[in-house]
């Protein structure tokens, strides 16, 4: 391993450690060469379009896939050899966790709350995820949305130190998606370290720390969404409307100065005044190549 790539003194506000992470499909790299750190605590957020490896790092880091070359640190243990007690630690929410359709909501997380010694009351559980009103209903009969926050209690019911989220509010409505939203603040403010994986960047902005983006098996960058890309200092687009109706814009690095020159020209308000600067959006299909 090169200089520079070992896990030795570990630090402990660190949840995983990854470093020179490589796994590759025959002649596909779909991971190559990843060093990253997820602190403890923190709600991490996973970005990147299909197949740009995202998927495989985060199985590898479950310990669902093994890897080719790298060091790889979960919760201080290796992935690659999980223990019954590491398993316990980690909770993990898949894009889909099964069916259970002869059973009702309360008979599939009560059943699940069995494998953990230290499980969470199941019926606050379910009260948690906001199915309350259908814990007694079977399955089969639930909404997509629904089956969704099932999955997300099986995911919760054993207290997890490390909970991975992969496109946690599929099929969810907005309303719903605001209240997962709160859920999973609490479970952070609790001290739960988050891998979240999703597509929503609006939903990586409002609950992530910090994010990463993977682009070709690479990991282009990490830093909080309003840093990535250096976005904080991109050039806002200020847009108004001249006397006669045609919409001008002009691009600033001092937007005010620049409204108030135009506020002086208008002598007060200016028509059809707006100024915007890059969204995560925009920033993050920069990063991935998009064109």
């Amino acid at each position: 391993m090169a200089a520079g790539r070992t896990l030795d003194g570990m630090s402990d506000d660190v949840a995983i450690r990854v470093r020179g992470l490589r796994k590759a499909y025959g002649d596909n790299v779909a991971v190559a060469d990843l060093d990253l750190d997820v602190h403890r605590g923190e709600v991490f957020a996973l970005l990147g379009p299909n197949g740009a490896g995202k998927t495989t790092t985060v199985e590898i880091l479950e310990g669902y896939r093994h890897r080719d070359a790298g060091e790889v640190r979960v919760l201080d243990a290796d992935p690659a050899r999980p223990t019954p007690d590491w398993r316990g630690r980690v909770g993990i929410v898949l894009q889909g966790t099964g069916e259970f359709d002869d059973l009702t909501v309360a008979e599939v997380v009560h059943h699940f709350a069995g494998f953990y010694p230290g499980a969470d009351d199941p019926d606050k559980v379910i009260e948690r995820v906001g199915l309350a009103a259908k814990a007694q209903a079977r399955t089969h009969t639930l909404s997509g949305g629904q089956k969704r926050r099932l999955d997300v209690a099986l995911g919760i019911i054993g207290r997890p130190e490390l909970l991975f989220l992969d496109e946690p509010t599929t099929g969810f409505d907005p309303e719903a998606r605001r209240e997962f939203w709160e859920l999973i603040r609490d479970l952070s403010a609790a001290g739960t370290t988050i891998v979240l994986t999703t597509h929503y960047l609006d939903e990586a902005e409002a609950l992530a720390d910090r994010a990463g983006v993977i682009a070709g098996g690479r990991l282009v960058e990490v830093a909080a969404p309003n840093l990535l890309g250096n976005r904080q200092e991109a050039l806002a687009t200020v847009s108004w409307r001249t006397p006669d109706g045609t919409l001008e814009s002009a691009e600033s690095a001092s937007p005010t100065a620049l409204v108030t020159e135009l506020a002086a020209r208008f002598g007060g308000e200016v028509p059809g005044l707006t100024v915007t600067r890059p969204t995560l959006e925009d920033i993050y299909l920069k990063m991935i190549g998009h064109r």
